[in-house]
């Protein structure tokens, strides 16, 4: 669900792009079912969801920085921390958010004290940037869910994502001829990024307007904004794993590499969409 258009100037097929477009559409697909039968059934298995990809998720990322770059991420709290950031921002929100995130603070300046000096506050800011790009960033896609009107709200956000990849994609492969970043992610063209722009303003149009009885073209600028956050989060994590040394975080998903992976356009998008639907529809 990487958003922004990831077929390059030359408009590569993803088989050549070195990914295995239809194992990538099954995993998408089935992920896909999965929240959707949480959204539809209870909403609570959502927060599981979103849990079990946050652990995933932070796991994948601090293997990958020992593997890359030999930072210790203090991993028992950071996944600890991470599980209360996300389970507490269901019954307290933001107030909930923060004293996990900031009780995680402590515990991983305490818990790197006993390997000394050598590289402290390099290993601290990264467990901290763990869990503020993970699990803070995902708990805000757990306060779309709270609301009464939660489901439209996940659902907004979720079409918003994958309508921005989608539509990225598609004028990427037959349009792409200007890459937007070549020294970091050079499949992704401007061409691909105004086809994301495209199609998220329609759908967010469309589904603010349709879900949430929302004004059309407020659903146009959380769709524009979304597709800002997801090409953003795509290009930042590319640039991770560029400094790193690695193509992707992890091997879980066939066609995707790891959930990380898939993680990355959904995560600062969680946080647009919070802000911005708490604003337009209250």
């Amino acid at each position: 669900m990487s958003g922004g258009g990831e077929q390059g100037a030359a408009g590569k097929s993803a088989s050549r792009a070195g990914r295995d477009l239809r194992s990538a559409i099954a995993v998408g697909v089935g992920l896909g079912a999965v929240i959707l039968f949480a959204l539809f059934t209870v909403r609570q298995l959502f927060v599981g969801i979103v849990a079990v990809a946050v652990a995933v998720s932070m796991y994948e990322l601090t293997g990958a920085l020992k593997r890359g770059a030999d930072i210790r991420v203090a991993l028992v709290p950071v996944l600890l921390g991470g599980q209360a950031v996300v389970w507490l921002a269901w019954p307290f929100g933001r107030d909930g958010v923060l004293a996990a995130f900031v009780v995680t603070v402590i515990v991983c300046l305490i818990w790197r004290l006993k390997d000394g000096a050598d590289g402290y506050l390099r290993d601290v800011t990264a467990s901290i940037f763990t869990v503020v790009y993970v699990a803070v960033f995902a708990s805000f896609a757990v306060m779309l869910v709270v609301a009464d009107d939660g489901v439209a709200r996940v659902l907004c956000f979720l079409i918003g994502v994958v309508l921005s990849d989608t539509g990225g994609y598609a004028a990427g492969v037959f349009f792409g001829k200007h890459p937007m970043a070549p020294s970091i992610s050079p499949k992704k063209s401007w061409e691909g990024f105004a086809g994301s722009m495209v199609a998220g303003m329609v759908g967010g149009g469309l589904s603010v307007g349709l879900l949430l009885d929302g004004v059309w073209w407020h659903g146009a600028l959380f769709g524009a904004a979304l597709v800002v956050t997801a090409t953003t989060g795509d290009l930042v994590e590319s640039l991770i794993k560029r400094d790193l040394g690695l193509k992707d975080m992890g091997t879980l998903l066939p066609g995707h590499g790891g959930l990380m992976d898939r993680m990355d356009s959904l995560l600062p998008s969680a946080v647009v969409s919070w802000l911005l639907l708490h604003a337009f529809v209250p």
